[in-house]
């Protein structure tokens, strides 16, 4: 990226506060970077966890599988999942508060005992597979951040600050030979004014 600047002290004035701008902002967006890459690593770590949970609860359920078949799917419906937003490092991230189920009646004598208790394992497995796919949700939101991050810190260090320097570099270096410059033609017409005095 080419800084566009020009060879006064306006420019020399500018160019040093965006560079003080950047240097400082630096630790600050590292430190977003690191607290993002932890929370995504955190996010990833829940959700394989709920998996695994998922899993192990059906591979329980599978000596019972013969029972599902006689089982009514239309007694339990989700019925809202309760979300709110937890900022991290500022990104808005989703929390789950609950999960809200409406039961339909179904009578007790007219079916099998255990219809209580599918209801209760369906609740249990919807409410482990809804929270994995928020931690999934929130782990690719933290993530798509931290992307953005790492490529405002590489921007920031590997582009802008070194530009920044080069160019406050050069207007220096110009400045100083422009000064230079002055002061050796001002020695000149002294010494010719002087040469010119003695010779008159």
């Amino acid at each position: 990226m080419a800084i566009k600047f020009q060879y006064n002290k306006t420019s020399l004035h500018e160019l040093n506060k965006q560079l003080k701008v950047r240097v400082k902002a630096l630790p600050t967006i590292k430190n977003k970077e690191s607290a993002l890459r932890l929370e995504v690593k955190k996010a990833k770590s829940l959700a394989k966890n709920l998996e695994k949970k998922l899993q192990q609860q059906i591979k329980g359920y599978e000596n019972i599988v013969d029972l599902w078949g006689e089982f009514d799917p239309s007694l339990i419906q989700i019925k809202d999942v309760n979300l709110s937003v937890k900022k991290i490092a500022g990104v808005r991230t989703p929390v789950l508060e609950g999960v809200d189920f409406s039961i339909n009646k179904f009578s007790l004598f007219k079916n099998p005992s255990w219809f209580l208790d599918g209801i209760t394992i369906l609740k249990n497995l919807a409410e482990i597979a809804i929270e994995r796919e928020v931690y999934l949700k929130k782990m690719n939101l933290l993530d798509y951040a931290r992307k953005k991050t790492t490529q405002k810190v590489n921007l920031y260090e590997k582009v802008q600050i070194p530009g920044y320097e080069e160019a406050i570099r050069k207007i220096k270096r110009f400045m100083e030979d422009e000064e230079n410059l002055s002061k050796s033609s001002q020695k000149i017409i002294k010494n010719r004014q002087e040469l010119k005095e003695v010779t008159a």
